[in-house]
């Protein structure tokens, strides 16, 4: 846990240290940046797009998604453990490539010839690309980033991540479609993607933390299985991996049916409903920035339970069932209704600052369970609406994620520091305990509330 008996990390320091970014690692912030608007490019219009170009319905679009987040899935876990003993450098040279290459043959042979079956194999293989390259930096930040500032390094991770994906990218989108069509704007997402790694591994080359973090005694083989043995040596862990599912879940899922849904049923049009997605994840990228800064200072779990827990409970039913109640005349009322998902959404932000502190002695373990987390919400939330959404609507999958958010706030209670386990069976009542975040006891003050 952070020490706050040390003194004022920003004292007598830059502008850098004082908002907490590491100033090593700043090119690979913008790099990471760049590369998730590139990511971010389709995620407005991907899935009707297919749905209109070789899929057929917009179900069968989601099953290529669901597919894509699988392998999202895998790269995330794979991220964690690989980075140990490769280097977060090298790992996220592999995702680079691995995007690259699979996402111009994407292009070419299943959305150029409108192939279904290669959609689900190319789309799904590119699927690896980004968990390596970003999350490989996120275990890059948590191995080098100040412990008192971990909290606020992580916000700024999701503020380039979130500020991409798919914020900036659909800000993008919404202007170079009209220019260039769906095509020509898939292509610049390559660009984007090439110029944003380049920044980040050329910018960061030297930059402690991104080479091998692991002993050299340690094989890839043995690093795995830590990724895995972390699920029965620290269950509280596996249970941090399924907050973090039900985090960015409905996020995900909300983006196979919302953009036919905002710009067909409600009539915002498709220009409308791209610049309403930018406006909601800009949102949550500042709001990444207050959250990472204020959990460091009320705790990290309970900043994750009220705020992005319970706070998105309320927001995502906001989000689908008020716009279509009120219809195309009340668009403010949707981009309102957008600001306060987003701003809920980045509650969950301190997730990545608590986890590998639940198992300092295997964070690569927590961190690549914690990538799965993330990686599953990709897989998870298209799972959802795809089998869902011709059951019970568009409002009965949001149902669902309601009460998905629901349970991740209970489940956020169970998220304890060894510090309180080990406070809690010498004392027999928890008294003492910390909620992550901070360590005031140690400056003499009272214990961040639970």
């Amino acid at each position: 846990m952070p020490d706050q008996a040390t003194p004022d990390a920003g004292s007598g320091k830059g502008l850098l240290d004082r908002i907490g970014l590491p100033k090593p690692l700043v090119l690979g912030y913008i790099g990471v940046l760049l590369f998730m608007v590139g990511d971010g490019v389709e995620s407005g219009f991907i899935a009707p797009y297919m749905a209109d170009h070789g899929a057929g319905t917009d179900v069968k679009a989601g099953y290529v998604i669901t597919v894509y987040g699988i392998a999202v899935m895998l790269a995330s876990w794979f991220s964690g453990a690989l980075s140990q003993v490769w280097g977060p450098r090298k790992v996220m040279w592999v995702g680079l490539a691995i995007w690259a290459v699979f996402d111009a043959l994407y292009l070419l042979f299943a959305l150029g010839s409108e192939n279904y079956l290669m959609m689900l194999i190319l789309y799904g293989i590119r699927g690896f690309g980004y968990p390596l390259f970003a999350f490989g930096f996120l275990v890059w930040i948590t191995g080098s980033a100040p412990k008192a500032r971990l909290g606020t390094a992580v916000g700024w991770f999701y503020f380039a991540f979130t500020g991409g994906l798919p914020t900036l990218g659909s800000l993008w989108s919404s202007f170079t479609i009209p220019a260039l069509g769906e095509m020509g704007t898939l292509w610049t997402a390559l660009g984007l993607i090439l110029i944003g790694g380049a920044i980040a591994l050329v910018g960061a080359h030297n930059r402690a933390g991104g080479e091998r973090l692991a002993p050299p005694e340690v094989t890839t083989k043995e690093s795995l299985y830590n990724s895995v043995s972390i699920v029965w040596t620290h269950p509280r862990v596996l249970v941090g991996c399924l907050v973090r599912v039900i985090n960015t879940a409905p996020e995900f899922g909300m983006l196979v049916y919302l953009p036919r849904i905002f710009s067909d049923d409600v009539g915002f049009g498709t220009d409308k409903w791209l610049q309403l997605l930018a406006i909601i994840y800009g949102t949550n990228i500042f709001f990444n920035l207050i959250f990472g800064a204020v959990s460091d200072k009320i705790g990290w779990r309970t900043t994750i339970a009220t705020f992005g827990a319970l706070g998105c409970a309320i927001s995502v039913t906001v989000l689908y069932f008020v716009p279509t109640w009120l219809g195309p005349d009340y668009y403010w009322v949707a981009v309102l209704a957008g600001m306060l998902y987003g701003a809920t959404l980045a509650g969950f932000v301190p997730i990545s600052a608590l986890i590998p502190n639940m198992a300092p002695e295997n964070k690569g373990g927590s961190m690549a369970l914690l990538n799965l987390g993330a990686g599953g919400a990709t897989f998870v939330g298209p799972a959802i609406a795809s089998l869902f959404l011709p059951l019970v609507g568009a409002g009965g999958v949001t149902i669902v994620f309601l009460a998905l958010y629901l349970v991740a706030m209970v489940l956020t209670f169970f998220l304890k520091m060894p510090e309180e386990q080990d406070a809690k069976g010498a004392s027999g009542t928890g008294e003492g305990s910390e909620d992550g975040g901070p360590d005031k006891s140690k400056a003499g003050s009272a214990p961040a509330p639970a």
